[in-house]
């Protein structure tokens, strides 16, 4: 095995600090691009990405979606409240719950349609995107970002500890 030389550790060094950089740009970037879809759905953005939860991850309790979100159980109450008045969710008793009060959020897929058309220009922008990448490239990248998913979700769980 070859050692590693100095060389070799600041050139590590510097591509990991620009992967980060890239991140926190890319954060930003998929910060703005929510915050004008939920300007035009009229939706505020802790709003919207509560919605995205529920959407991915629902039917859910909302001390789930409130646990997923990073959120105090008394502000999704609010939240939910929003989202059901503006018809994006449903509050529905959970069947198979012991506690005959417990509840489950689930999206309402008649509103969906609208998110989607205002995500269309990313989503075709990313399919050209990724169409210049190999099948072996694709899977190096979707590891990547499941695992930055991973690190970003535990992040996210231990400061809403804090």
């Amino acid at each position: 095995m070859n050692p590693v030389t100095a060389h070799d550790a600041r050139r590590r060094r510097r591509l990991a600090a620009e992967i980060k950089d890239s991140l926190r740009e890319l954060s930003n970037q998929l910060s703005l691009l929510n915050h004008q879809v939920g300007t035009h759905l009229e939706l505020k953005d802790v709003d919207l990405d509560c919605l995205e939860l529920i959407t991915r991850h629902g039917p859910m309790s909302p001390s789930a979606v409130a646990r997923r979100a990073g959120l105090h159980p008394a502000t999704m109450t609010g939240i939910l409240d929003r989202l059901q008045k503006g018809g994006w969710i449903a509050r529905e008793r959970d069947p198979d719950a012991t506690d005959r009060r417990a509840v489950e959020v689930r999206a309402l897929r008649e509103r969906s349609t609208e998110v989607f058309k205002l995500y269309a220009g990313m989503n075709t922008k990313m399919d050209n995107l990724l169409a210049d990448y190999s099948a072996a490239d694709l899977e190096l990248i979707s590891d990547f970002l499941q695992r930055t998913s991973t690190a970003g979700q535990t992040a996210t769980s231990t400061l809403a500890e804090a």
